[in-house]
């Protein structure tokens, strides 16, 4: 039987066992270890992992005063969500350094082709104008033989 010492209401609004029942949620929640929803900081999982009413919820102005300042001071991120966030702008980080890295081999390598490109033009000129000019080429070195052999 319930007397009315069970329903006496506690300074959160609502009765001893709802206030443990929220408080118990909330600390799931914040910790990223929920029982009865997918985690979210929400009010809706906060009095459905609570197992009371919204209405009830509703009720418990002290625990909901604590519950948005928390969520004021940490944000609604979970754990999870808050590591996937520090994971993603790591990456973010890291893929704007490969960017840029790319971007400078990018520009040396077209930079190394205009090169080569005018070298071979050039090449292409001088070895006409010597076919024209009807000159030879002199190595400056003479192969060498065996040691000991006069290559004369």
């Amino acid at each position: 039987m319930t007397g009315p010492a069970h329903r006496a209401l506690t300074s959160d609004g609502v009765t001893e066992e709802t206030a443990k029942a929220l408080r118990a949620a909330m600390q799931r929640l914040f910790a990223g270890k929920p029982q009865r929803t997918d985690g979210r900081l929400t009010k809706q999982n906060l009095w459905r992992e609570a197992g009371v009413s919204r209405a009830t919820m509703n009720r418990a102005q002290t625990i909901l005063a604590e519950w948005d300042d928390h969520l004021a001071q940490h944000g609604c991120a979970t754990p999870g969500e808050a590591r996937r966030d520090d994971e993603i702008r790591e990456l973010r980080r890291k893929l704007t350094e490969k960017t840029c890295e790319c971007t400078t081999l990018q520009r040396r390598l077209e930079a190394a082709a205009t090169a080569i490109v005018a070298l071979h033009h050039d090449n292409t000129l001088l070895r006409q104008e010597l076919a024209a000019s009807g000159g030879s080429v002199i190595p400056l070195h003479r192969p060498r033989g065996p040691v000991g052999e006069d290559t004369r």
